[in-house]
């Protein structure tokens, strides 16, 4: 029994039971629960979500049917999983010294059609071991990559990288934690500089994945603090890559500067600039934007931003959007502390036309901390302006 519940699937475990789902619910937060538990963490007076502790606006508890029918699908498929020879010889294709490579690559092959067309099948897969499987073959020792840089190698590696990053929901990440090690950590980088699109793509979703889970934090900053990496993500220009800067960001202090000096605040105006004028809520340019309130606070990243020619028009744009007040916040924070350090910024705030942008913040429905640091920003502004005028600068 304790065998059989250690194989059970992260994903199909309830938070708060630690047992295989029964009946799955989710909460107004977006996180899913046993029916039954999380009844009885609410009718012991509890008003928050177990997970997030965010406090509960809505108490209604709608039936996950996606993930009652994965679940079924791998009970279901479990057992049949167990007894079929041909996963078995698979598994044993890939891992054996005496297999051809042709062989390994006609397996991973039928690996991969079972991630593409059935993929009920792939917790059975990650219990099967074939997650920490796929990506020991993946990284392997520098020296051995440098000899395996044919053709064949490289789509190997796309085909292994394209079932990791389909078994990435069911697996435990805390085992890419052995990406650390120098050596793995170098072919890691290799194939993220020498592999083609869909395998950088790839490598995108696994860094993702490490970047969003706190048992991969260490891991996370390593990656924040090679320039290599960062010039591959900035190149690459998705909105995957984007995603991960902005984790990367964010994840730990020491990450800032190293990000600073890769061309990262230029990247993020540049994102802003591009998407400003779409319709809606980006949550991306809200982050952007206070990825570079966070860069900002260093005396580098200021000098960044006051390089960068669209620097402060990209923050005068975001400081009203009537469906971005996160965003607005940060711009503010922004031009506050540029406008303290620099002339130049106040300056070139006014140019841009970040008075009138003030006046129709305070005229939004945004909260009383928001409304209070623009009142401030535009004396400053107004100030500014004024002593301008007396010395017969126009603005």
């Amino acid at each position: 029994m304790k065998e059989s519940e250690e194989q059970i699937p992260h994903l199909f475990r309830c938070p708060i039971s630690l047992d295989l789902f029964t009946d799955p619910v989710t909460l107004c937060t977006g996180q899913t629960y046993d029916r039954p538990s999380i009844e009885k963490w609410l009718s012991s007076g509890n008003s928050t979500c177990p997970v997030t502790m965010q406090r509960l606006h809505d108490l209604s508890l709608i039936p996950n049917y996606t993930l009652r029918h994965l679940i079924n699908q791998w009970l279901n498929l479990r057992h049949q999983f167990d007894l079929d020879p041909s996963v078995v010889e698979i598994k044993h294709n890939l891992v054996s010294q005496e297999t051809t490579f042709d062989i390994k690559i006609q397996s991973l092959e039928k690996i991969r059609s079972f991630t593409h067309l059935k993929p009920g099948m792939n917790p059975c897969l990650v219990q099967l071991g074939f997650f920490q499987l796929l990506l020991e073959l993946i990284f392997v020792n520098p020296i051995e990559l440098e000899s395996m840089k044919s053709r064949d190698f490289l789509k190997f590696v796309e085909d292994a990288l394209f079932c990791v990053t389909a078994l990435l929901p069911f697996s435990e990440l805390g085992f890419l934690n052995f990406l650390k090690e120098e050596s793995k950590f170098e072919s890691f980088l290799i194939l993220f500089e020498l592999g083609n699109d869909s395998i950088k793509m790839c490598m995108c979703d696994l860094v993702e994945a490490i970047s969003t889970c706190e048992e991969t934090k260490e891991l996370c900053i390593q990656i924040g603090k090679n320039r290599k990496c960062l010039q591959e993500l900035i190149h690459l220009k998705t909105e995957s890559s984007l995603k991960i800067i902005l984790r990367l960001c964010s994840c730990s202090e020491s990450n800032p500067p190293t990000l600073i000096r890769e061309g990262v605040v230029q990247h993020l105006v540049s994102y802003i600039m591009n998407n400003i004028e779409k319709r809606g809520r980006n949550s991306l340019l809200s982050e952007a934007m206070s990825a570079i309130d966070l860069m900002l606070r260093t005396e580098s990243g200021r000098e960044c931003l006051m390089e960068d020619t669209n620097g402060i028009n990209a923050i005068v744009r975001m400081v009203f959007r009537m469906c971005d007040h996160e965003g607005s916040e940060s711009a503010v924070d922004s031009l506050m502390i540029l406008c303290q350090h620099s002339l130049q910024a106040r300056e070139e705030a006014i140019c841009g036309g970040v008075l009138t942008q003030l006046l129709l913040l305070l005229q939004s429905q945004c909260s009383g901390s928001v409304k209070t640091k623009a009142r401030m920003l535009l004396k400053l502004l107004r100030s500014t302006r004024d002593e301008a005028t007396k010395h017969g600068k126009t603005m």
